[in-house]
């Protein structure tokens, strides 16, 4: 649990001893390649912190069309928070694109922290901001730029990778075709 550890301090100050009770409450899991990690339809009861791999966050649409909408990698949690917070069923599919190992954190720890660490409300807050940046800036992007410019950036979001994650994922992700991406990647943005 260092990688967990190592996150936490960089976020706030605590003590060995609130740190051992904290992770105590806390337990690891491994998640098979392609393994649904939280199902839709669900009210979701822990938050994981991921030591190695990739989860993908997906939405199903009324058609049943599937649309990736985040990536997380190593060092980052990842819920869906909205219905983690509501406790409401939830929309999203979150799946291992990798052999996954994370570090689950169920709701009864959170809550702990949350009245028993000195720092625990400035932890669950600073959490609460990465996530709420990261999303208002996919709306940004999804709306103010174009394929290519969106298409240009995703490596400064999700370092390599175009070599952890099938195309088409990232296609969906960019909000565009696969024949779109083939054509950003080949340099032709004649038809894009």
């Amino acid at each position: 649990m260092q990688a967990i550890r190592q996150a936490i301090q960089q976020m706030i100050s605590i003590s060995e001893n609130e740190m051992k009770e904290l992770l105590n409450g806390c337990f690891e899991k491994t998640f098979a390649r392609q393994a649904i990690v939280s199902n839709p339809g669900v009210a979701p009861n822990e938050i994981f912190f991921i030591n190695k791999g990739i989860i993908r966050v997906i939405v199903s649409d009324s058609d049943g069309v599937e649309h990736t909408i985040h990536f997380a990698l190593e060092n980052q949690f990842i819920a869906d928070y909205s219905s983690f917070m509501l406790r409401q069923p939830s929309l999203y599919t979150l799946q291992a694109l990798e052999e996954t190992e994370v570090v689950v954190m169920p709701r009864s720890i959170i809550e702990w922290g949350y009245q028993n660490l000195q720092q625990g409300d400035r932890l669950g807050r600073l959490i609460a901001e990465f996530y709420f940046i990261y999303q208002d800036n996919r709306i940004k992007n999804m709306y103010a730029r174009t394929p290519k410019e969106r298409y240009d950036t995703i490596t400064e979001v999700f370092p390599n990778i175009h070599n952890r994650v099938p195309q088409h994922m990232i296609a969906s992700y960019l909000g565009i075709t696969p024949v779109h991406l083939s054509r950003l990647k080949k340099g032709d943005y004649s038809k894009v």
